[in-house]
């Protein structure tokens, strides 16, 4: 390997510490604490100490290390990873028609809703957790940690339209300094109770599972906040590549990890009344508010994290065609993939706040996330199985054996987190449901708009041959009408010719194409069909994570013939009116109040012009009703 490939892959693995694992990072301020909590009623013996610690650090090998680092990395969409990325692989493996297509896209879209209940709860819990430290410094603090946690998470949210590249490049370091106090915290301890490093042999981990059934079971249920922010590693392995994500799990990540773990396990044996909140008395009252300061960073990093993942999963949501279209800011001139999503923003930071107050402390939010986070993880191993057996036709027998072993994991900590839907798992199931139920209405009221214009569809070369037996008066410039796949006449057409009477002397139609890939190279992005009287078809391809910018991809049209100048060009767009019906049989088979819904939304969604950057000076809108 060369100096400057050495030198990339060590720029790229501290730039994966700071992004992508601060989620997981910041689960020992939390974890210990949750396990033993009175809640739970786990009795804090040297057996039950043992089990649970092993637990967590066999946890982190067999659901990190193997599943996601090893085989969910695998699972990647040229390159790209994530629940919206993965479900695009998988849709892609099964066809349209297919009796796997709905249940497929439901798993997918409820993992993908799951995951912006975790990233409302990912902010909240941990921001939460470090402010707590102050109560372990000195009760007086007590009053004033959820204030204090608020007032941090506003100004984070505040600071989001002006993006991340500045103070991005510190994320690493800092996130560095965070899992190096994480180890030598933990070393501290171990060396003074070396008993704890029994935890490393797995059979103490099976005969806490065997021997404690039904308290083992309920342990589960707190063990797997030590496994949150696994599905970030695989949603930003995009941004750095799998050897970086691997190369810091194995190196940094994990060692600090286990090392802390162990360590709390070592303090708890020898003082158990620091269960509480053992993270913060792992070194001593004097450690405490320098703890909290580190904690505070990380846990403001992590945060960003998550809100930068949400950020990016709209965005592929949108463009695979299961959200409505937002507004979208880009942060970097030089890094596409930040992005700022207003909307996003600040209903993200409603319900964060909302979190915060209601729950009121980091052990009742643990409730909630448990949830969240293993109904994610047992939706990402369903997604795989379909993607390496349909997509890449691996042995039957290897693909059972692959997803069958972490499926049979996820469905146990699933079904312990069920026991906590009335202490807070409500939390995120209700958002999951609202965004399931967001999604679907979407998806279902844009078929039933197509199958509506489908009836009313009229051929277009037909028309073309029609129309140029008497043509209209031709006047100067380019006319650019808009057209959906599959579509006939543009209707911005026919209101042209309707209500102008005039035809320009060159028309293109152009059709957009989401494919279920990343991104497609700009040799891809165009493809020009002339069809007589200088009037063209123009298909514009774009991938998920594609910038749509249709200034940008005409000018693409010159390398095949199609020279177009922006100035003399004007864009015909059809403005839909949805009108859900009132009474009878409409186009659609959703409920009346959905109907509702997605009319509510399309009037809503940002304009296409402005969506594909189309310069506002050039765009001429016609409107017209849709019934469904």
């Amino acid at each position: 390997m060369s100096d400057q490939a050495k030198s990339s892959l060590r720029a790229l693995t501290i730039a994966a510490i700071g992004i992508v694992y601060g989620d997981i990072g910041t689960s020992p301020l939390y974890t210990m604490k949750e396990v033993f909590s009175s809640e739970h009623g786990i009795p804090l013996t040297q057996e039950n100490l043992l089990g649970v610690v092993s637990l967590i650090v066999w946890g982190l090998i067999v659901i990190v290390s193997l599943k996601y680092v090893t085989l969910v990395l695998r699972a990647n969409n040229r390159g790209e990873g994530g629940i919206m990325a993965l479900l695009a692989l998988a849709l892609s493996s099964v066809t349209y028609n297919s009796r796997w297509y709905f249940p497929v896209m439901l798993v997918g879209l409820i993992g993908a809703s799951l995951f912006y209940g975790d990233s409302v709860i990912t902010p909240a819990i941990s921001v939460l957790s470090a402010i707590e430290g102050l109560e372990v410094a000195t009760p007086a603090f007590q009053p004033y940690v959820v204030p204090i946690t608020v007032g941090i998470l506003v100004a984070l949210y505040m600071f989001q339209r002006t993006g991340t590249a500045g103070i991005g490049k510190w994320f690493g370091p800092v996130m560095i300094a965070w899992f190096l106090a994480l180890g030598c915290m933990g070393l501290v301890n171990i060396m003074k109770t070396p008993a704890i490093l029994e935890a490393l042999n797995p059979l103490h981990a099976i005969e806490f599972l065997a021997g404690k059934s039904w308290v083992a079971f309920i342990a589960l249920g707190a063990i797997v906040l030590a496994f949150t922010g696994a599905e970030a590693l695989y949603a930003d392995m995009g941004h750095f590549g799998k050897k970086p994500v691997r190369l810091a799990w194995f190196s940094v990540v994990f060692p600090g990890l286990a090392l802390n773990y162990l360590g709390q396990g070592a303090l708890l044996m020898v003082n158990p009344s620091a269960v509480e909140n053992p993270f913060f008395q792992q070194l001593g009252p004097w450690s405490v508010l320098p703890l909290v300061c580190l904690a505070t960073l990380a846990t403001v990093i992590a945060s960003q994290a998550t809100i930068s993942g949400t950020f990016s999963m709209t965005h592929q949501a949108i463009a695979l065609g299961f959200l409505p279209r937002m507004r979208v800011m880009y942060t970097s001139e030089r890094e596409m993939g930040q992005i700022y999503i207003p909307l996003v923003n600040w209903l993200q930071l409603v319900a964060v706040v909302l979190a915060v107050i209601g729950f009121n402390s980091s052990s009742k939010l643990a409730a909630a996330y448990g949830i969240a986070v293993t109904g994610t993880m047992l939706m990402t191993t369903f997604l795989t199985f379909f993607v390496i057996r349909y997509k890449w036709r691996y042995n039957l027998l290897l693909c059972w054996l692959a997803t069958g072993f972490f499926f049979t994991i996820d469905i146990s900590l699933l079904s312990a987190n069920v026991l906590k839907i009335v202490h807070g798992g409500w939390f995120p199931i209700l958002l999951g449901v609202t965004m399931v139920t967001i999604m679907l209405t979407w998806k279902d009221g844009r078929n039933a708009v197509y199958q509506n214009l489908q009836k009313h569809l009229i051929p277009l070369e037909d028309f073309l041959q029609s129309l140029f037996v008497s043509p209209p008066v031709r006047v100067e410039g380019t006319a650019v009408f808009f057209r959906a796949e599959g579509d006939g006449v543009p209707h911005a057409m026919l209101h042209n010719l309707l209500h102008n009477k005039v035809l320009h002397e060159r028309t293109i139609f152009l059709t957009v194409f989401n494919e279920d890939i990343p991104y497609v190279p700009e040799r891809d992005r165009i493809k020009v069909l002339g069809l007589e009287h200088e009037c063209y078809q123009v298909d514009v391809h774009y991938g998920f994570k594609d910038d749509r910018d249709i200034p940008r991809a005409l000018e693409l049209c010159a390398s095949q013939g199609l020279d177009i100048e922006m100035m003399s060009t004007s864009f015909f767009i059809a403005r839909q009116n949805v009108i859900p019906r009132v009474g009878g049989e409409g186009s659609s088979n959703m409920a009346n109040w959905r109907e509702a819904l997605y009319a509510t939304m399309s009037r809503n969604a940002r304009d296409a012009a402005d969506y594909y950057r189309v310069p506002s000076n050039r765009v001429i809108e016609l409107g017209t009703q849709v019934e469904i």
